[in-house]
Protein backbone atom coordinates (compact mmCIF):
# COMPACT_ATOMS: atom_id res chain seq x y z
CA UNK A 1 0.00 0.00 0.00
CA UNK A 2 1.20 3.43 -0.50
CA UNK A 3 0.41 6.39 0.77
CA UNK A 4 1.21 9.88 -1.01
CA UNK A 5 1.84 12.56 1.60
CA UNK A 6 2.21 16.50 1.03
CA UNK A 7 5.97 18.03 1.13
CA UNK A 8 5.93 18.60 4.62
CA UNK A 9 5.44 22.39 6.15
CA UNK A 10 8.75 24.34 6.26
CA UNK A 11 8.27 24.90 10.12
CA UNK A 12 8.63 21.29 10.80
CA UNK A 13 12.19 21.49 9.73
CA UNK A 14 14.47 20.69 12.32
CA UNK A 15 16.26 24.03 11.28
CA UNK A 16 12.99 26.38 11.73
CA UNK A 17 13.46 28.59 14.52
CA UNK A 18 10.01 28.67 15.77
CA UNK A 19 8.01 29.12 18.77
CA UNK A 20 7.08 25.89 20.31
CA UNK A 21 3.32 26.47 20.23
CA UNK A 22 3.33 27.41 16.47
CA UNK A 23 4.93 24.13 15.33
CA UNK A 24 3.30 22.23 17.76
CA UNK A 25 0.09 23.47 15.98
CA UNK A 26 1.76 22.49 12.47
CA UNK A 27 2.99 19.02 14.08
CA UNK A 28 -0.75 17.97 15.12
CA UNK A 29 -2.90 18.99 11.50
CA UNK A 30 0.31 17.01 9.92
CA UNK A 31 -0.13 14.06 12.12
CA UNK A 32 -3.41 14.57 11.60
CA UNK A 33 -3.22 14.68 7.56
CA UNK A 34 -0.53 11.66 7.79
CA UNK A 35 -3.42 9.46 9.42
CA UNK A 36 -6.65 10.85 7.40
CA UNK A 37 -4.87 10.00 4.10
CA UNK A 38 -3.30 6.60 5.33
CA UNK A 39 -6.93 5.41 6.22
CA UNK A 40 -7.93 6.21 3.06
CA UNK A 41 -5.57 4.47 1.56
CA UNK A 42 -6.20 1.51 3.61
CA UNK A 43 -10.08 1.84 2.75
CA UNK A 44 -9.36 1.67 -0.80
CA UNK A 45 -6.47 -0.86 -1.25
CA UNK A 46 -6.87 -3.08 2.05
CA UNK A 47 -3.56 -3.23 4.00
CA UNK A 48 -2.40 -6.73 6.39
CA UNK A 49 -2.95 -6.55 9.82
CA UNK A 50 0.12 -5.71 11.69
CA UNK A 51 -0.74 -7.94 14.89
CA UNK A 52 2.86 -8.71 16.73
CA UNK A 53 6.08 -7.34 17.74
CA UNK A 54 7.32 -7.95 13.90
CA UNK A 55 9.41 -5.11 12.49
CA UNK A 56 7.12 -3.33 9.60
CA UNK A 57 9.50 -2.88 6.69
CA UNK A 58 8.88 1.08 5.13
CA UNK A 59 9.77 2.26 2.03
CA UNK A 60 10.14 6.37 2.50
CA UNK A 61 10.44 8.30 -1.38
CA UNK A 62 10.59 12.03 -0.94
CA UNK A 63 9.89 14.59 -4.13
CA UNK A 64 11.12 18.07 -2.99
CA UNK A 65 9.02 20.49 -4.82
CA UNK A 66 12.37 22.59 -6.14
CA UNK A 67 15.62 22.11 -6.84
CA UNK A 68 17.25 23.64 -3.99
CA UNK A 69 19.44 21.79 -1.90
CA UNK A 70 18.46 19.90 1.20
CA UNK A 71 19.75 18.20 4.07
CA UNK A 72 18.40 14.33 4.11
CA UNK A 73 18.49 14.27 8.14
CA UNK A 74 16.27 17.43 7.96
CA UNK A 75 13.78 15.75 5.77
CA UNK A 76 13.84 12.62 7.74
CA UNK A 77 13.19 14.87 10.74
CA UNK A 78 10.25 17.12 8.66
CA UNK A 79 8.71 13.95 7.90
CA UNK A 80 8.51 12.74 12.06
CA UNK A 81 4.75 14.11 12.58
CA UNK A 82 3.58 12.19 9.27
CA UNK A 83 5.57 8.82 10.62
CA UNK A 84 3.17 8.97 13.83
CA UNK A 85 0.19 9.92 11.97
CA UNK A 86 0.80 6.63 9.47
CA UNK A 87 0.97 4.52 12.95
CA UNK A 88 -1.90 5.83 14.51
CA UNK A 89 -3.80 5.10 11.03
CA UNK A 90 -2.22 1.55 11.63
CA UNK A 91 -3.08 1.00 15.15
CA UNK A 92 1.18 0.55 15.88
CA UNK A 93 3.69 2.42 17.60
CA UNK A 94 5.84 3.62 14.72
CA UNK A 95 8.98 2.26 16.96
CA UNK A 96 8.19 -1.34 14.91
CA UNK A 97 9.25 0.69 11.19
CA UNK A 98 12.14 -0.39 9.54
CA UNK A 99 12.30 2.36 7.59
CA UNK A 100 14.67 2.59 4.33
CA UNK A 101 14.48 6.32 2.52
CA UNK A 102 15.09 7.41 -1.18
CA UNK A 103 15.44 10.92 -1.62
CA UNK A 104 14.49 11.65 -5.57
CA UNK A 105 15.24 14.84 -7.95
CA UNK A 106 12.83 17.26 -7.08
CA UNK A 107 8.61 16.83 -8.85
CA UNK A 108 6.57 19.69 -8.28
CA UNK A 109 4.18 20.03 -6.00
CA UNK A 110 6.73 18.23 -3.50
CA UNK A 111 5.44 15.11 -2.36
CA UNK A 112 6.82 12.20 -0.12
CA UNK A 113 5.51 8.63 -1.07
CA UNK A 114 5.39 6.10 1.92
CA UNK A 115 5.37 1.94 0.56
CA UNK A 116 4.27 0.05 3.86
CA UNK A 117 4.95 -3.83 4.07
CA UNK A 118 7.82 -2.69 1.05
Amino acid sequence: MIVSLPWPDKRLSPNARQHWAAVAKVKKLAREDARLLTRGAIAKHGVATFEGEDRIPVRITFYPPDRRRRDDDNMVGSFKAYRDGIADALGVDDRRFRPHYFFEDAEKPGRIDVEIGA
